[in-house]
C-alpha cells in the first residue's frame, strides 16, 4: 500500500463553455501575468523618475512581440509535434493550447521594447530594470496555466506534493481530449510538478531582485541582466527533471542547454555594464542619445558621466545670492568699461 495519502490533484478542466466561446484558464493566466506586470512595472518606473505611462506605452509593443515570439520558439524547438506525418501545422498557430517558449518570448519581446523607447525616446536598460521583478512574476503567474492544462509536468514520483495527472474526455463524443475535455477524476499518473518548482523559484528571485534593487540601486540594465540570470538558473535543473519529448542539443534538452548560454550571456552584461543607476533626468524623453547595446565603452561612459546623483540645473538668468557676486548692472558697466578701453588701444 503506498504510505503518502493524498498527493495535489489536477484541475478537472482547463476550459469551460460559455456559450460558442470557450473561457480558458491558461489564457486568464496569461492576460492576469501581463496585467500584473504593466501595473507594477509602471509603479515601479514612476519611483525611478520616469515619466507616467511609459511602461504601457511600450507594453503595446512588447507584449505582441513576445507571444509571437514565445509561439515561434516553442514550434521551432518542438516542431515534431506540428510537422511530419500524421501531424496537422496549421495548429502551430493554436496558442490557446499551451506552449510558449520563454526565451522567444523575452527575445522579441526585447525588439518590440527597444522599438517602443525608440519611439518614446526613453533609455531602454532603465525600462527593463524598472520591470524586471515584474516580468518575472507575471512569469509565475503564468505557470499556473499550465497546471490547467496538465503540461510542463516531470517524471513519475512517489513525493507527497506529486501532481496527479488526469486522463480528460470530451463530455459529448466521449473522445481522450487532454486539452480540452473533462477529467473523469482517475489518476493516469503521479509526476513531479515542474511547474509549481518553476512558479515557486520566480517568486523567490522577485523577492531577492527587489532586495538587490533597493540595497545596491542597480540600473543601466543590470538587474534585467539578474532576472534572466536567476529565471535561467532555475530552468536549467527544472528541465533536467523532465522525461517529455523534446528536442536535444549535444545530447541535453535544447531548453537546459538554452538556459546556460543565455545565463552566461546575462552575468557577462551584468559585470561589464556601467554600475550605478541612472539619474531621473536621464530618463526623460530624449534627455541624451543612448549608445547601442554592443557599444559597451560607449554604455560605460555614458552611465559614468550622469552619476549616481540627480544634479540641479543652473538657471544662468537668475541673480546669484552669494556674498561678493556682482549684479547684472556692475557686469554691464564693467562690459562697458573693456570696451572703451579696447577702443581707445586701438586709436592710439
Amino acid at each position: 500500500m503506498n504510505p503518502v495519502l493524498a498527493y495535489i490533484p489536477s484541475p478537472p478542466q482547463g476550459v469551460w463553455q460559455l456559450g460558442p466561446f470557450p473561457l480558458r484558464a491558461y489564457a486568464l493566466c496569461i492576460i492576469l501575468g501581463i496585467v500584473v506586470a504593466i501595473w507594477w512595472g509602471e509603479r515601479r518606473w514612476r519611483e525611478r523618475g520616469g515619466q507616467p505611462g511609459a511602461v504601457l506605452d511600450v507594453a503595446m509593443f512588447a507584449v505582441p512581440f513576445g507571444l509571437i515570439g514565445g509561439r515561434i520558439y516553442h514550434v521551432a524547438t518542438d516542431w515534431q509535434k506540428y510537422f511530419g506525418e500524421g501531424k496537422n501545422p496549421v495548429e502551430a498557430l493554436y496558442i490557446w493550447q499551451g506552449g510558449l517558449g520563454i526565451w522567444g518570448a523575452v527575445f522579441f519581446g526585447g525588439v518590440g521594447a527597444w522599438i517602443g523607447c525608440r519611439v518614446y525616446k526613453i533609455p531602454l536598460p532603465a525600462l527593463g530594470d524598472a520591470i524586471a521583478p515584474a516580468v518575472l512574476l507575471a512569469q509565475a503567474i503564468g505557470r499556473l496555466g499550465n497546471y490547467f492544462n496538465q503540461e510542463l509536468y516531470g517524471r513519475t514520483t512517489e513525493v507527497p506534493w506529486g501532481l496527479e495527472i488526469y486522463n480528460r474526455f470530451d463530455p459529448e463524443t466521449g473522445a481522450r481530449d487532454m486539452m480540452n475535455g473533462v477529467s473523469t477524476g482517475q489518476a493516469q499518473e503521479v509526476v513531479h510538478p515542474t511547474f509549481l518548482y518553476e512558479m515557486v523559484w520566480n517568486i523567490l528571485v522577485v523577492v531577492l531582485l527587489v532586495q538587490l534593487d533597493k540595497r545596491f540601486k542597480i540600473g543601466h540594465g543590470r538587474l534585467f541582466a539578474l532576472y534572466v540570470a536567476g529565471y535561467s538558473f532555475g530552468r536549467f535543473f527544472v528541465e533536467l527533471m523532465r522525461n517529455d519529448e523534446a528536442t536535444h542539443v549535444l545530447g541535453i534538452r535544447i531548453n537546459s542547454f538554452t538556459s546556460a548560454l543565455v545565463f552566461l550571456g546575462a552575468m557577462a552584461y551584468f559585470a561589464l555594464a556601467t554600475k550605478g543607476r541612472e539619474t531621473p533626468e536621464q530618463l526623460q524623453p530624449g534627455a541624451e542619445p543612448r549608445p547601442w547595446p554592443w557599444q559597451i565603452a560607449a554604455l560605460r561612459a555614458a552611465g559614468a558621466s550622469g552619476g549616481d546623483t540627480a544634479t540641479t540645473p543652473v538657471d544662468v538668468t537668475k541673480k546669484t545670492d552669494a556674498p561678493g557676486a556682482p549684479d547684472d548692472e556692475e557686469t554691464e558697466t564693467a562690459e562697458t568699461d573693456a570696451d572703451a578701453t579696447e577702443a581707445t588701444a586701438k586709436k592710439s
